[in-house]
């Protein structure tokens, strides 16, 4: 299978190249190096079934060319920075809405009609406090980076309507492990090498989210991909368990083997503006289709610390 990924050097996309260079698909990988690392994928260089293009999406005569004669289209690329919109409002239309239509454009000239899509659990917004299946709606999010996962949700529907594509949609949990370039465990690890003693936490420490390893998070893409055969295909990835923010800050100093660190809150029920400090995706869809998350959340979140410590 001749696969196209955008995002490809970047945290998750690295990873699902590695599965799918293990499997024996040729690769190419699309991605202007914004967020990603060309570190991450070195290891294929000399690989003759894999290929890296660094370049825009946003530039469509580009990609237009470089999406020929692929098969299936692995969609990651897109600002990783949730709290980025706050300071530029169009980053996640940017990045997001028309760099996604660009694929789809791109895919339909070329006659390439399968795409699979990294979404996100924030499209959902804010919620009551259940396990959130598929169905839930209606999908109202709450932050820029959530809007631009949202249309591009649309926009797939929409070609899967229009011009007969087929579609896998994953909305992620909070994806963890080793290549993770931000986030709270990241963030957590820099204050602590900078200050040992005392670690600043943004809210009031119980915000709590399920958290999914990221290995497990490209088996359930992969698993998903391969088993469901409708025209459009949505599901939820994550696990049924979940993990609050203290707790994971706990797990930061134990695995750091400090002691006596003072934990110091900024206040309110959320990080930031834009945050969505509660919720739990119900993943039962995914999970009769015959996978399941290996790791709980707690231990997704151990083995990324560890990972990230060890890899510097």
């Amino acid at each position: 299978m001749h696969v196209f990924i955008t995002g490809g050097a970047g945290f998750i996309g690295s990873h699902l190249v590695d599965a799918l260079i293990k499997r024996g698909d040729v690769v190419t990988i699309y991605d202007n190096l914004s967020s990603g690392n060309k570190q991450f994928i070195e290891h294929h260089q000399k690989n003759e079934n894999f290929t890296f293009i660094k370049a825009d999406i946003l530039n469509f005569k580009q990609i237009n060319k470089a999406i020929k004669n692929h098969d299936v289209v692995f969609h990651l690329a897109a600002n990783p920075h949730v709290r980025l919109g706050e300071k530029q409002t169009d980053l996640d239309l940017k990045q997001g809405i028309i760099a996604t239509y660009n694929v789809l454009e791109a895919m339909r000239q070329n006659n390439i009609n399968r795409i699979v899509y990294s979404s996100s659990s924030v499209v959902y917004g804010e919620t009551p406090n259940l396990s959130l299946p598929e169905t839930y709606g209606p999908t109202l999010p709450i932050s820029f980076y959530g809007a631009g996962k949202l249309g591009g949700e649309g926009l797939i529907s929409a070609f899967c309507g229009t011009f007969d594509f087929q579609a896998w949609i994953y909305r992620f949990a909070n994806v963890v492990g080793p290549r993770g370039t931000h986030g709270v465990i990241v963030d957590f690890i820099e204050k602590l090498n900078k200050n040992p003693k005392e670690l600043e936490i943004l809210g009031n420490g119980k915000q709590q989210k399920p958290y999914l390893y990221v290995t497990d998070c490209v088996n359930g893409m992969l698993y998903g991909f391969e088993h469901a055969k409708e025209k459009l295909n949505l599901f939820n990835l994550g696990c049924d368990t979940n993990t609050t923010v203290s707790r994971i800050a706990e797990l930061v100093v134990e695995e750091m083997d400090l002691h006596n660190v003072k934990f110091i809150y900024s206040g309110g029920d959320r990080g930031w503006k834009g945050d969505v400090p509660r919720f739990q995706l119900d993943t039962q869809k995914i999970n009769k289709l015959g996978w399941n998350a290996t790791n709980t959340s707690d231990e997704a979140v151990r083995k990324a610390i560890k990972e990230i410590l060890k890899n510097g």
